[in-house]
């Protein structure tokens, strides 16, 4: 049996508040299913499940603040699945005697149904079969609660069990519109966020298991009156974020000799290869040159390793694959690091198609955990407000941060002439322990030679 852990979502993160639960005990899990949310300094992320299984028992309510590493959940075999055990609240199981008897199926039945196929009634009067197995307490509350008779159900569990998937089909094929709006499940977080910023639930769409409506689904349903609500509401949690990147900043400035480099870039050429590259495209397709610097600075980092990776137990450690960290400005004030993993594969249209849909989960807080670990390299765009020059700050362990200013005409030399050219500074904030700055020269001249020949950040043009 393993154990599902709190993450580390963060260098700086100690310890997490579980929000909900996206699963309940007797739930199978794949690996990558999304199984809490948990809220630290800076933001709520959903958490990933990083094993398969059957959730055999959650062992912290939602609400607790926990430290990294502690055990929150056990994940059994998904041949347990519908086995005794615990339930969420550590209370224990029916014990056999209490199960309903099961009466055996006709032979040409088959001994299990498959997860997807809706639960079956199995008949009606006296003569019906009865095939259920309730063997979680949830799934018995879940039938009460919804007025669901299990035994007319055919389980697609392992044995014939009754699943919650089961009796939430069984409810929604059974129930009028109205009582099926009232059954849908809210978990309690969800509905007292509803509450607070003043969302009709009836309104909201629910993205968790089999359709519940969790915190982040209120968030996203909000108005724009609601959100100010949400954001005036949430004056400590953005307190307790800035309080975060404090510290996080504090001890970068204090455990890393740093040393900065900026070149000022020429991107007339890159702009004319975006306009010829955007032409005839709709304007959600169309690549941004953020984009475009970040291929560059993939590229960059995976011709440098020596700026790529961490510092780590008195030495530097670098890596061949090239995760970008993003930063990403929230509304409500702050910052999240979203990652885009192997970034040194991606063309400029992917990093652009990932950049976006990083950044709009951000902040609408629906960010996994594994979009936020695993950074080798950060690169911090502060074009769009205005900035001439960004000396950034290294995210430890990281070993380098790259700074974009904004894209501007500036007067530049250009065969013998002064011409005005569209450019920007672009720095680099590197890690003295690990490289000095002749290494960081050749980082920002690499940047350089492949935003002024932009056919390079083709996939092919390496």
């Amino acid at each position: 049996m393993g154990e599902f852990r709190m993450p580390s979502l963060g260098a700086d993160m100690e310890e997490g508040t579980l929000v909900e639960w996206a699963v309940d005990v007797g739930d199978q899990v794949s690996k990558g299913d999304i199984i809490a949310s948990v809220e630290t300094d800076k933001s709520t992320i959903e958490v990933e499940v990083f094993e398969s299984g059957t959730v055999a028992e959650l062992l912290v309510e939602p609400g607790a603040r926990v430290a990294v590493g502690t055990p929150m959940a056990r994940i059994g075999d998904s041949s347990t699945a519908g086995s005794v055990g615990p339930d969420s609240t550590g209370r224990s199981g029916e014990s056999p005697s209490e199960t309903p008897p099961v009466d055996a199926r006709p032979p040409e039945a088959p001994t299990a149904v498959r997860e997807e196929q809706p639960a079956a009634v199995v008949g009606d009067g006296p003569n019906r079969r009865h095939a259920s197995v309730l063997r979680s307490p949830l799934v018995r509350q879940l039938a009460e609660r919804l007025q669901v008779d299990t035994s007319r159900i055919r389980g697609t569990g392992p044995g014939g069990s009754v699943t919650r998937k089961d009796v939430e089909l069984a409810s929604r094929r059974t129930a009028t519109p109205a009582t099926s709006e009232r059954s849908r499940r809210v978990t309690p977080r969800a509905r007292r966020r509803a509450a607070e910023i003043g969302v009709d639930l009836s309104v909201v769409v629910g993205t968790g298991v089999a359709g519940a409506i969790r915190e982040q689904d209120v968030n996203a349903a909000a108005t724009p009156r609601d959100e100010t609500r949400t954001e005036a509401a949430g004056g400590s949690s953005a307190d307790r974020m800035r309080a975060a990147i404090a510290r996080t900043m504090e001890r970068s400035n204090r455990d890393i000799p740093h040393y900065h480099l900026s070149l000022m870039v020429d991107l007339e050429p890159l702009d004319d290869w975006l306009t010829d590259r955007n032409a005839g495209r709709r304007p959600q397709e169309r690549a941004l040159p953020a984009a475009a610097i970040l291929r560059a600075s993939a590229m960059a980092a995976a011709s440098v390793p020596e700026l790529n990776g961490e510092w780590r137990d008195g030495s530097a450690v670098t890596s061949q694959q090239v995760h970008l960290g993003v930063l990403v400005s929230l509304r409500s004030g702050g910052l999240v690091a979203p990652v885009l993993h192997d970034a040194q594969d991606r063309s400029v249209d992917e990093l652009m198609a990932a950049l976006l849909d990083v950044v709009e989960r951000a902040r609408r807080g629906a960010l996994r955990s594994s979009e936020l670990a695993g950074a080798t390299i950060t690169v911090t765009n502060l074009g769009d407000r205005g900035v001439d020059e960004v000396l950034g700050v290294i995210h430890p362990p990281q070993l380098a941060i790259v700074g974009v200013g904004k894209i501007a005409s500036r007067p530049m030399v250009v065969d013998g002439e002064v011409r005005a050219r569209k450019s920007a500074v672009i720095t680099l904030g590197a890690d003295h322990r690990a490289t000095d700055g002749r290494t960081g020269s050749r980082f920002l001249r690499r940047v350089d030679a492949l935003l002024r020949d932009p056919t390079l950040l083709e996939p092919n043009g390496r």
